[in-house]
């Protein structure tokens, strides 16, 4: 996967948010990580568990440090395959996931299949799970993809009908976002698919240098004191 954003978690301007996906860092590729986690994570209730990515020629995924789950599988290009949340009640989530959009497809054991066209989120029910605790390792949200902004006001006015708490439109720069938790605790996101990412960096020079947006950008020099130096692996630097 190409790093194709280096820029800050907005909320938090202190750390680091990397965006990885394929070349063109396209929606549906992405995946984004928040390094500077010190604590470890604890599986459990409330929580996304594991995350598959398809790739047209899967390896075997390496095992991640800090204990994320991440498997790789079959697909006709790099692009997330689905999701797994963890849940102690699985029908207010079934019910949640069939508001959004999702089907259910097929129920082995305890874990129950939900599908909206190419997009998967798979529910493990395990009713005696402890709460799970954000940590390294963790998957922080699961975001979703509308085309624009009045599909993205669109569906959260029917959230807000439905009493489902919905935070106010935040500019992540790059796109549009909402934030909203199932009734189970997993926290979702549903952003916009532009501006995109070249509206500060060329294709060909995505993720070589920090970006900040509009806002931040006065205080770039005491932002850029307080990050940790990155450190690139000649590997990293041919891709």
């Amino acid at each position: 996967m190409r790093l194709v954003k280096r820029t800050v978690n907005f909320d938090d301007p202190g750390s680091y948010h990397f965006y990885f996906g394929d070349p063109q860092g396209r929606p549906g590729t992405l995946l984004t990580f928040f390094p500077g986690f010190h604590r470890q994570m604890r599986r459990g209730a409330g929580q996304a568990v594991s995350v598959a990515y398809g790739l047209p020629r899967p390896a075997e995924a390496t095992s991640d440090p800090d204990g994320l789950d991440l498997q790789l599988v079959d697909g006709a290009s790099p692009a997330l395959n689905s999701i797994t949340l963890c849940e102690r009640e699985i029908e207010p989530t079934a019910a949640f996931l069939e508001m959004l959009g999702f089907r259910p497809v097929n129920t082995q054991g305890n874990r129950y299949r939900f599908q909206l066209a190419a997009a998967q989120i798979e529910v493990l029910h395990e009713p005696e799970a402890e709460r799970g605790k954000l940590g390294a390792g963790a998957i922080h949200h699961i975001a979703f993809r509308v085309a624009d902004e009045a599909a993205q006001l669109e569906w959260r006015d029917r959230l807000v009908s439905a009493g489902v708490r919905v935070s106010p439109v935040k500019d992540r720069s790059y796109f549009h976002s909402i934030y909203f938790r199932e009734p189970g605790g997993v926290l979702f996101e549903i952003a916009t698919e532009g501006p995109g990412f070249l509206i500060d960096e060329p294709a060909d020079a995505l993720g070589t240098s920090l970006c900040l947006p509009p806002w931040l950008e006065p205080s770039r020099e005491s932002i850029q004191a307080r990050l940790s130096p990155i450190h690139f692996s000649e590997y990293s630097r041919t891709l």
